[in-house]
């Protein structure tokens, strides 16, 4: 069996070494392979297939399998260094040479053990160490080798790896097999048989893949290393030095004792290995080593470049999938500085800022008023980037309290206020959460923020217009349905009334004759009140006020809705209103329809009526399904945002509008799943006639 296994392994090392050689040979001769490597590549492939020879004629063992090993892996090395460099670029890779020495250093470190297990081969306590040596210097090279590879495919352009990618992985393949094998035999301090045999399959399948390489390779090699190259590189440099670090420390421990040193080795692998897998998959170490690269490395922090590119992919996605505009434009800010969430805060009708989006910050507290009026108008006017962090430490001077309120200052996850400017204008400002690995914020971050801020503001201001056009075209056709509503209407009206004309001259019955006469007329009574409050719409302040009883409004609303749903009023002061007893009638049905429809058949809506600090208070309560302070703040009092099908959504904007033009206030209260209460509050009639005489005594007396 054993006959069999050896024959077999023999067989692969001879097929391997035949097309290595058939490879070479054409590599050396034809003019269709062309490229930067041609010749390296040839000879580590000739290297290689005499090494297969050598293994198949004298062993594993022999000197000349040694010597022949030494120079495959100095030849692929060459091979590897030439794929770098192209058309004289490899005066740039001065950070590669000391890499390709040290690793040819190591590598030659062989002849070297050779030659000690050649003088001391009797001894057998010299051979285990020379082994073990022999060993610890290719784990170092084959590591070394692969960090090469992986930075030559890295820090490739986009034409030229479609050249690259096989002769890539086929070092890769040659070094990852050699990295497993030495590791298993420098732990079993001997080398395995079995993959010894077995490599022989992992050099023909590199011969395999350097032939289809070597057909297709036509794109420009061109080395381009930048930020995520280096700091890709640097990650394997560092995971390389600590496996050397593991290893010698771990070979020192083994020469303890007899006794301590075989538990002291595994304790400080199994150590090691705990150590690793809690520090390196870390956000925070890779936060530290971005910065610290792009501090030691580079002019300038960003790869301004790709910045742009992620800028205009994460604010040109679109899909259903896609998140609204708002939430693009945060992440958009975020990923420059590497923050985890965000918030957008825009302004409002008062000129105060409030919340619009969140983007992955959902336990933060944002009050109404985000920020008023005067922070608002100080971020404007001095475009002032602020660095909560600095603020905190009392760094940051002519920053005042308004422009950083304190709910912000207190949220420990704040770190940076960015406005979004559009001609001068503030459209939005971007709060951005504190990233893993804080850094104080410096020239170049506060450039290249003002200038997304800015691009930012222009597709936030462009939303906005595009909103306000439709708004606007939506009252265009509001407008004509109640052109043509009332023409309708009108029509009617005419016709009832030419109906109550002819009753009056042709009806026989006296008794008759004025029932009808009362019925029609009330009919186009209540039809002309109609036409008269639609004709009236937007010019609500148009009718005179008059002296209203409000508890008498209220009946007559409740009576109303007799039948329909349960009104029920649980306080009916004595409250006395100069207002439009019409408009404001209209006002509450808009409220009270509102909280019908949010509530269950069986679930009464509650009207209050009392004074309070001259004033009469009006609240319409519910208990249905509430609504969200975002819904009260961008949508509930905006014209066309309705959650009823075919709904207009205009109700509460009308109710307001009708409410103001009276002199009043209207105020909401509402929580998800509790209810919503509706607060209408009116100046009383009293203390409207003794504010007018105040007024009337001020205006004398300054004429006197």
């Amino acid at each position: 069996m054993a006959s069999l296994w050896d024959i077999a392994s023999n067989l692969a090392y001879l097929i391997s070494a035949c097309a290595a050689v058939a490879l070479a040979m054409w590599l050396a001769t034809s003019q269709r392979a062309q490229g930067p490597a041609i010749s390296a590549c040839a000879a580590a492939l000739f290297c290689s297939a005499l090494w297969a020879f050598s293994v198949i004629s004298f062993g594993y063992g022999g000197l000349a399998t040694g010597l022949l090993m030494v120079l495959s892996n100095l030849a692929w090395l060459w091979m590897l260094y030439r794929l770098f460099g192209h058309d004289d670029r490899d005066i740039s890779l001065g950070p590669i040479r000391p890499v390709v020495f040290s690793l040819a250093f190591v590598e030659l470190m062989q002849l070297s053990l050779v030659a000690l297990r050649g003088q001391y081969g009797g001894d057998a306590e010299t051979e285990m160490l020379v082994m073990q040596f022999a060993f610890t210097f290719r784990l170092l090279f084959c590591v070394g080798a692969l960090v090469l590879v992986h930075n030559l495919y890295a820090g490739a352009s986009a034409q030229a790896r479609d050249g690259l990618r096989w002769p890539a992985s086929a070092l890769a393949v040659l070094w990852l097999y050699d990295l497993n094998l030495y590791t298993i035999a420098y732990l079993d301090n001997g080398a395995p048989a079995l993959l010894l045999d077995l490599r022989g399959i992992a050099l023909a399948v590199s011969v395999v893949m350097l032939a289809m390489g070597t057909v297709r390779t036509s794109a420009e090699l061109r080395f381009r290393p930048s930020r995520g190259f280096a700091f890709q590189s640097f990650s394997l440099l560092l995971i390389g030095a600590y496996l050397i670090v593991m290893v010698v420390i771990a070979q020192g421990l083994a020469y303890i004792g007899s006794d301590y040193g075989r538990m002291l080795q595994t304790g400080f692998v199994l150590l090691a290995s705990v150590v690793a897998l809690t520090i390196l998959p870390s956000s925070k170490l890779r936060g530290w080593l971005r910065v610290t690269l792009s501090k030691n490395l580079f002019q300038h922090r960003y790869d301004y470049r790709a910045e742009w590119l992620r800028f205009t992919d994460t604010i040109g996605r679109a899909g259903p999938h896609a998140p609204p505009l708002p939430e693009r434009a945060v992440q958009a800010v975020a990923d420059i500085t590497d923050s985890p969430a965000g918030l957008l805060l825009t302004p409002q009708e008062d000129g105060g800022l409030a919340l619009e989006a969140r983007w992955q910050w959902p336990d933060i507290d944002v009050p109404a008023e985000a920020i008023d009026t005067l922070g608002a108008n100080f971020l404007a006017e001095n475009q002032f980037i602020v660095d909560l962090d600095d603020l905190r430490a009392g760094d940051a001077e002519g920053v005042p309290a308004v422009a950083t309120p304190a709910w912000l200052v207190g949220a420990e996850d704040s770190w940076a206020l960015v406005p979004l400017l559009h001609y001068e204008r503030l459209v939005g400002v971007v709060v951005l959460a504190r990233p893993t690995m804080a850094r104080r914020l410096d020239w170049e971050d506060f450039d290249l923020l003002r200038v997304v801020g800015r691009q930012l503001a222009s597709y936030l201001a462009e939303r906005n217009s595009q909103d306000a056009l439709g708004e606007a075209q939506r009252f265009d056709e509001f407008n004509r349905r109640i052109a043509f509503v009332m023409h309708d209407i009108k029509n009617l009206a005419s016709q009832l009334s030419l109906l109550a004309g002819n009753a009056e001259k042709h009806a026989e019955k006296p008794e008759f004759r004025a029932d009808m006469i009362l019925t029609l007329r009330n009919s186009t009574d209540k039809l002309q009140a109609l036409l008269t409050r639609l004709g009236r719409y937007g010019s609500h302040g148009a009718k005179e006020r008059e002296i209203t009883p409000l508890a008498g409004l209220l009946q007559r609303i409740v009576d109303q809705y007799s039948g329909k749903h349960e009104l029920v009023v649980t306080r009916r002061d004595d409250c006395r209103v100069r207002a439009d007893a019409e408009g404001l009638e209209q006002a509450l049905v808009h409220l009270v329809q509102n909280a019908i429809e949010a509530s269950d058949t069986s679930s009464p809506v509650f009207l209050d009526l009392r004074r309070e600090s001259g004033h009469a208070i009006i609240e319409v309560i519910d208990s249905g399904e509430g609504m969200t302070p975002e819904f009260i703040r961008t949508k509930l009092f905006k014209p066309f945002h309705s959650s009823k099908s075919g709904g207009f959504g205009i109700g509460a904007f009308e109710a307001r509008e009708l409410v103001r033009s009276m002199g009043g206030q209207m105020d909401v209260e509402s929580r998800e799943g509790l209810g919503t209460r509706f607060i209408v509050r009116l100046q009383l009639n009293e203390a409207a006639d003794l504010f007018k005489t105040l007024q009337d005594q001020d205006r004398a007396s300054e004429v006197a």
